[in-house]
């Protein structure tokens, strides 16, 4: 039986991170334990609060730690345009470039049928419900450029032209391939007011 369990399941936690393989993860270990063991209770205390505390938004399935978040209570807000994002941190992006003052739709993914991800898996049935409220006229699909962003695109495009609804594409001024997240905001920015 091993005497550093307790590392070792520590280096399998920290490889569940996107992009962190083994000898990231062991290095990171290494460095919380031997040079900041007060940051690694930080780090311990914050995703514990943060798992604890952090759900999805009623309206917008975003991350919010009451039951509907403050883009979609805020009355100021452009009720009448509704962006639909596949992450929160494509949402993130699209706030930081100030140039979006409509509501948003987090579809939490993306469609992959190689992965066994379909329609119902990332909310779509919920997005034309939320669509088809009376309330948005425009619907903006700000999917990542990505193949699975397109099909998505695709699909919920189709769904909500069907329902006539207006539905516009994020103008090709971020590059094919790249995620939101990523982008630069000015890039995001012209996007959006270029949209198709």
């Amino acid at each position: 039986m091993s005497d550093t369990h307790s590392l070792d399941t520590l280096i399998q936690a920290l490889r569940r991170l996107p992009g962190v393989g083994q000898r990231s993860a062991q290095r990171m270990a290494f460095h919380l334990l031997q040079h900041d063991r007060e940051g690694a209770q930080q780090l311990a205390r914050a995703l514990h609060e943060a798992v604890g505390q952090v759900r999805h938004c009623a309206r917008c399935h975003t991350f919010t730690e009451a039951e509907v978040c403050a883009t979609c209570s805020d009355p100021r807000r452009d009720a009448s345009q509704l962006a639909v994002v596949e992450t929160p941190a494509d949402q993130a992006a699209l706030e930081r470039t100030g140039a979006f003052r409509g509501r948003y739709f987090v579809l939490m993914g993306r469609l992959s049928p190689l992965d066994g991800i379909g329609p119902r898996d990332i909310g779509v049935q919920r997005l034309i419900e939320r669509a088809c409220d009376g309330v948005v006229r425009e619907v903006i699909l700000a999917t990542n450029f990505t193949a699975e962003g397109e099909a998505t695109a695709h699909l919920i495009g189709q769904a909500l032209r069907s329902r006539g609804l207006a539905v516009t594409r994020l103008a090709r001024g971020v590059p094919a391939g790249s995620e939101l997240e990523y982008v630069d905001l000015g890039t995001i920015a012209h996007a959006l007011v270029d949209r198709r």
